[in-house]
């Protein structure tokens, strides 16, 4: 199955029908180009208890077409979306572009499995264009709950697609580069064939809060604690870090980083020039012997994720302290859809110690902001890219459908909801093949990468909506 001159194809092997493990094809000319490559740490299906941890995308697909293959674009450097880099790349064998803070986070990973001597990580900036073979690729900057993420406009003699990955359209994200307003209306008036295009918060009205707005919210949370302060969430949202930063020096109170990925994510953000906290922060060897009156602490495992700083805590398994009795714990995160029962028993056992819980519903202020787009976001991108197609991912079924609706209220012209392994034909005529390519997931054991399971069906044609 190759594309030929006229054709225009996406294919998702991971993210379409699902939140996390995205890995999207793009295919031109005999030629192919992957967007993203990432995990997921739950099972599919409601979780059907595989045994793996970390799960991700089988590319069997595109292995089987390498010599075709003219690189991997990284769009963020959320783990759903770069996780798979290091244990997939040795199948690929391709290069690899990122933007500066992603590429930071992508060369710590390969380090951890000895390839960062191996695979070729090209840095770019926003704004910049670059040739991949067939497919003329333009970074374009957005806003999310990580630096450095961008959109991608790609060009090719068949058609252009506007690929948004993760974003929100916020004004104040607090660290890192703003949305790139005019480079959207521009690449909207040039003509935009198909936009693929973020799901994840499609069924919500209105515009999503800014990271801006999440100051006097979490000020008043804990200035009212009068013990120690944990504050839940996740690992990779710099902006929020710096927010706590500030609320620390405000209240007195020093901040400690509890966790791996949240002290790996806030190395990689000193190593750009994101962050620059140092003033007020603690190592967390230190933590136990301060007044806990005296500490901020920012912790994984928002999502009542096993063994994360968060867990270990509310097991009394964590080395550097204890939590007590009146102690607070505020999750500045909102539940990804399947993780509900974990984190009600991640707090029932929080709660069985004495520890006060604070969530975004009990607040009169917000203390959350969600890194995705709100319907009225959406209906504004649609205005500015102004596509004929659109082809909803990265979310599951009824988030896709949300978006369908979306645009079909904002007149967007053609709307293809389909799934992992389907064929989207963007030009030169719009539709979509059920089933065209086999899709599975591949589990991180013991003994390697190991196969979970395997879709295969009979190909079947749709037109859409």
């Amino acid at each position: 199955m190759t594309p030929e001159r006229n054709d225009l194809w996406f294919v998702p092997l991971g993210g379409c029908g699902e939140i996390g493990m995205n890995l999207s094809l793009y295919g031109h000319d005999e030629q192919w180009l992957i967007v993203d490559c990432g995990v997921t740490f739950r099972d599919a299906d409601g979780g059907k208890g595989s045994g793996f941890d970390v799960q991700m995308p089988d590319p069997e697909f595109i292995v089987a077409r390498r010599e075709q293959l003219q690189g991997l674009l990284l769009t963020h450097a959320h783990e759903d979306h770069i996780g798979a880099v290091a244990h997939l790349w040795p199948r690929l064998q391709c290069p690899v572009w990122a933007t500066r803070f992603t590429a930071e986070m992508l060369k710590r990973k390969l380090a951890e499995h000895g390839l960062a001597s191996r695979v070729p990580v090209q840095i770019v900036a926003p704004g910049e264009r670059h040739q991949h073979g067939a497919f003329d690729v333009e970074w374009v900057a957005n806003t999310h709950s990580i630096p450095d993420p961008c959109a991608l406009a790609i060009r090719t003699p068949a058609g252009t697609v506007f690929h948004t990955a993760d974003w929100k359209l916020d004004a104040e994200p607090v660290v890192g580069h703003r949305y790139d307003r005019e480079a959207y209306q521009r690449i909207g008036t040039e003509g935009v064939t198909a936009m693929v295009c973020d799901s994840t918060c499609a069924d919500r009205e209105g515009w999503s809060l800014s990271e801006g707005t999440l100051y006097p919210g979490l000020l008043d949370v804990i200035s009212q604690a009068e013990k120690r302060v944990i504050v839940a969430c996740f690992g990779s949202n710099i902006a929020r870090l710096q927010t706590l930063a500030n609320v620390a020096h405000a209240t007195g109170r020093h901040i400690g980083l509890l966790g791996r990925s949240l002290i790996n994510t806030a190395g990689a953000a000193r190593a750009v020039g994101l962050w620059t906290e140092r003033e007020t922060l603690v190592a967390s060897e230190h933590l136990g012997y301060l007044p806990p009156e005296s500490l901020l602490l920012v912790a994984t495992g928002s999502q009542g994720e096993p063994r994360t700083a968060l867990d270990r805590l509310s097991r009394d398994a964590f080395r550097e302290l204890s939590l007590e009795a009146g102690d607070t714990v505020i999750f500045s995160a909102r539940a990804i859809p399947g993780n509900e029962a974990a984190i009600a028993a991640l707090v029932a056992k929080l709660k069985a110690r004495g520890v006060r819980v604070v969530s975004p519903d009990m607040t009169s202020q917000p203390i959350h902001a969600s890194g995705h787009p709100s319907a009225d976001e959406l209906r504004q991108l649609y205005g500015w890219i102004k596509p004929t197609v659109l082809v909803p991912v990265h979310g599951e079924p009824e988030h896709l459908d949300a978006q369908a609706d979306v645009a079909l209220t904002a007149g967007v012209e053609r709307r293809l909801v389909g799934r992992n392994g389907d064929l989207f034909s963007l030009a030169p005529t719009p539709g979509i093949r059920r089933g065209a390519v086999p899709v599975g997931r591949l589990g991180v054991g013991r003994k390697g990468l190991q196969r979970i399971n395997q879709r295969k069906q009979s190909p079947t044609v749709s037109g859409g909506h």
